[in-house]
């Protein structure tokens, strides 16, 4: 379990438009933290992370721009919010998406490649070595992008088959897979301590 500041859940907030939101606040629980879903530019006045889920990026995006989430998300990144995306979220934050020039926030120095390993069908699970724990996680991928570049800035903290499944810049953090769909809740706990940095740096 996360240490907690003044003996408080961090609070954490999900993007709630569209996918499985749901099942990264059951995670934030079980890893000692509180989500709280995210709908509104308002609704992220008192959150201290952000965790933008898998679903559909172009939906999503449109629904991001219409509500003025992509401009209040972007300016709390350089606030230095930790912000997680996973799957369709690290495509989100790419600064590049290979062929397509759909809108993202441009946040993470990196270029992805959606579908990487194919369609629905090709929805696969596995264990991955996640250096931040220096274990082994198990993971899993759904329509999941790869990284195919990263800036320099940018940190590799997991692979799978030579591919770049999880990066972090800073106080930004991006995963093809999706933790939040394990019983196992060390990433979302990995988050939290990011998010305990990021309160303690503001104090």
């Amino acid at each position: 379990m996360a240490h907690n500041i003044s003996d408080r859940p961090l609070t954490v907030g999900v993007l709630a438009l569209q996918g499985d939101f749901e099942k990264h606040i059951e995670a934030l629980k079980s890893a000692g933290g509180e989500g709280v879903e995210i709908r509104t530019v308002d609704d992220l006045r008192n959150v201290e992370g952000l965790i933008i889920p898998g679903g559909e990026s172009t939906t999503v995006g449109k629904l991001m721009t219409r509500y003025g989430l992509d401009k209040a998300i972007k300016e709390l990144s350089t606030e230095g919010l930790p912000i997680w995306g996973t799957c369709m979220g690290m495509i989100m934050m790419a600064d590049r998406i290979e062929n397509s020039d759909q809108p993202s926030l441009n946040l993470l120095d990196i270029t992805v490649k959606r579908n990487a390993f194919g369609r629905q069908i090709d929805s696969f699970e596995t264990d991955i070595y996640f250096e931040p724990l220096n274990s082994n996680i198990h993971a899993v991928f759904i329509r999941a992008p790869i990284v195919t570049q990263i800036g320099a800035s940018v940190q590799t903290i997991a692979t799978f088959e030579n591919n770049i499944v999880c990066v972090q810049q800073n106080n930004l953090l991006g995963s093809s897979f999706h933790p939040e769909l394990t019983d196992d809740p060390r990433v979302h706990v990995y988050f939290i301590k990011m998010v305990e940095k990021y309160i303690e740096n503001k104090e």
